[in-house]
């Protein structure tokens, strides 16, 4: 993909977007890196291609990733049983005859469903939830305890108590935090060095955190949206980080991995799983073979972010925004860059 000539500068204010940054991906390397705008509305705190914003659900891919990378190592199952892997917290007994997998709950298909009014920003003024206490419904953060609601396998239901119940997971079988193992086996060995999952950011020593806007373009509530669920959508990145990841998943596929993934977990990842053909491992899938496309999107308060990119043929965008449009990313500028640069 090559950058768009579209005045992007212009078409953030049409949006009234104050920030974003991009990256982009040709022949399996970074071709392009670009950041436009400011950190914070009406001051002059630039972004700049170190600038870390919020990438929300996109959590999922790293998460994919991580998960995929353990599965590698025979510490994961993806097929299991979960409460046989899980020690702190167990599924509630159900009526199904199926059961709750890594590989459904990774494609949103193990038959649980969020409830009404689940997974909001953290309130700053709150101490950070144990995934334990979420998963109970003991939280104000998800106030109905987390259980089975159709026969896993059966149908798609997007959820981020699913991504909850694999960081739940990870956690009890490693022994480590979530975050540590993602610093471990992805951040670190890749060199995404701006990549995090903060819950408190004014705690973080690392002052580059581009703050969030609403779609008139004003400074949300508290400057920054904190999501406390890791794993689901706590991820902090830039797209250059991203654009590495994507690069480390082509690599895998050919064998040329840098974090341990094999070219057979790589492929599984970006396999159709399940009951809908467009649902990978911690992403979603369009197109086949050659032209597979896979993608991630990142919407949150103050916060949107893409991830789209061909794995075979080497290619990819990465673009994320310090605002909350109120459009679906494709009816926005996102979209309108997206489709710029499909088209050249």
């Amino acid at each position: 993909m090559k950058l768009s000539k579209i005045n992007i500068e212009e078409r953030m204010q049409h949006y009234h977007i104050s920030g974003l940054s991009l990256a982009t991906i040709k022949d399996g390397q970074m071709s392009a890196n670009e950041s436009h705008g400011v950190r914070e509305t009406g001051t002059q705190k630039f972004v700049d291609t170190d600038t870390m914003f919020n990438a929300c659900s996109i959590s999922k891919f790293v998460t994919g990733m991580l998960v995929m990378i353990l599965a590698d190592q025979g510490v994961l199952d993806l097929d299991a049983d979960v409460n046989d892997q899980l020690l702190t917290w167990k599924v509630p007994h159900h009526r199904f005859s199926a059961k709750v997998t890594l590989r459904r709950l990774l494609s949103h298909q193990s038959g649980i469903m969020d409830p009404d009014g689940s997974f909001p920003e953290r309130k700053l003024t709150d101490s950070v939830p144990s995934m334990v206490e979420v998963l109970e419904g003991k939280t104000s953060y998800c106030k109905t305890p987390i259980e089975v609601n159709v026969e896993p396998g059966s149908e798609f239901h997007y959820s981020d108590a699913g991504y909850c119940i694999i960081q739940q997971v990870i956690e009890d079988v490693t022994g480590k935090p979530f975050a540590t193992l993602a610093s471990e086996l992805i951040f670190n060995p890749l060199k995404m060095k701006h990549s995090s999952f903060p819950t408190d950011i004014f705690k973080e020593s690392m002052t580059n955190f581009s703050f969030g806007h609403n779609k008139d373009g004003q400074l949300i509530d508290g400057g920054y949206s904190i999501y406390p669920y890791p794993a689901a959508s706590g991820l902090w990145t830039t797209p250059e980080d991203l654009a590495r990841l994507v690069i480390e998943l082509t690599g895998s596929l050919k064998g040329q991995s840098k974090i341990g993934l094999t070219d057979v977990k790589a492929d599984e990842m970006i396999r159709s799983q399940g009951c809908k053909e467009w649902a990978g491992l911690g992403v979603f899938l369009d197109g086949a073979e050659e032209e597979l496309e896979i993608s991630s999107l990142g919407w949150g308060i103050g916060c949107q972010s893409m991830v789209a990119a061909y794995p075979h043929l080497g290619k990819g965008l990465i673009i994320m925004t310090n605002t909350d449009t109120g459009l679906h990313q494709m009816k926005g500028l996102i979209g309108e860059v997206y489709h710029s640069m499909k088209k050249r």
